[in-house]
């Protein structure tokens, strides 16, 4: 590695947690960090982690590197809770969808697990240890999931009455950017010879660009949500998920209004005094009507004795 390079990259290294720290400060002055408080948490950690990976870096190679496993192991597990912090965020008014969402997270977290196990134990590389393949396995699925969420919310935000002015569209959009670059990134070292210096400092500037791009929409006010009938369809989601989960009891009410208001028709359709002469004829009528002699659905049934008795 050359002398300009080797600077190069201190250089954008050394900008980041700057950067961080100021989105940090930005976030404690107008309170976004109890709203966002995993995202937060993410910021706090990549400047504790570049606090021990630099000097560690410079003067202990080996130490390093078991720093940058566990610093990498904790950002994965932050970098997915702050995906599932901007998802909770979106559907904050649907309240069904947003259960379900949280249901389909948990097992994604399982799921995402088990890969890294079983990656970990039939991986036989004499490269990287059997904990490092687990760790780098349950990166790239984060990183899948984050580019998941950013299509996902490109998609639905109309539907959803999400601005991409909103601050959780601004999170995740930098999340699936940095792990859309470092998703091609792992797919050219793989396929091509390509030199990993000048990939590590396309993934790195990449990265800064992302911090950037969180740090503009932390100082840009978010708008409200939008209340207007595009939100139509994600109600008719949520009515739907609501009704599959709570369905309709069997003493409910409404069967008996509707038994109160078929009773309430029929006496508005038979005559309130029927002679004994026109009773065959009264039948006749309702027969023709679509009413049996037995009364018909929610009609009562008037008996003919009643009727000569008045």
């Amino acid at each position: 590695m050359s002398q300009k390079i080797r600077t190069l990259l201190y250089a954008l290294w050394i900008v980041q947690p700057v950067l961080e720290t100021a989105i940090a400060i930005v976030m404690l002055r107008r309170g976004q960090h109890r709203t966002f408080k995993y995202f937060f948490a993410y910021l706090v950690v990549q400047v504790l982690a570049f606090a021990a990976l630099f000097p560690t870096y410079r003067y202990n190679y080996s130490a390093y590197f078991y720093v940058s496993s566990i610093a990498t192991a904790i950002s994965v597990a932050l970098g997915f809770m702050v995906i599932y912090e901007a998802f909770l965020d979106v559907f904050r008014p649907f309240h069904t969808l947003r259960d379900l969402g949280t249901v389909l997270f948990k097992w994604a977290g399982l799921a995402m697990l088990l890969v890294a196990g079983v990656a970990s134990v039939s991986t036989r590389s004499s490269d990287a240890a059997p904990w490092m393949q687990a760790i780098l396995t349950a990166q790239r699925c984060v990183r899948i999931i984050q580019v998941g969420m950013v299509l996902f919310l490109l998609i639905f935000a109309r539907y959803l009455g999400v601005s991409r002015r909103q601050h959780s569209f601004g999170i995740a959009l930098g999340f699936g950017g940095v792990a859309m670059v470092e998703l091609v990134v792992v797919a050219i070292l793989s396929a091509y010879r390509v030199s990993e210096v000048a990939l590590s400092v396309v993934n790195v500037g990449a990265y800064n660009g992302v911090i950037l791009v969180w740090l503009g929409y932390m100082l840009a006010k978010s708008p409200a949500r939008d209340l207007s009938a595009s939100l139509l369809r994600p109600q008719r989601w949520e009515q739907s998920l609501s009704d599959i989960q709570h369905p309709l009891p069997a003493d409910s009410l409404i069967p008996m209004f509707e038994g109160m208001v078929d009773r309430a028709l029929s006496r508005t359709q038979v005559a309130p005094s029927t002679a004994p002469g026109n009773v065959a004829a009264s039948r006749a009528a309702a027969a023709r009507a679509g009413v049996t002699s037995s009364g018909g659905l929610g009609f009562p049934h008037f008996p003919t004795g009643a009727d000569s008795k008045k």
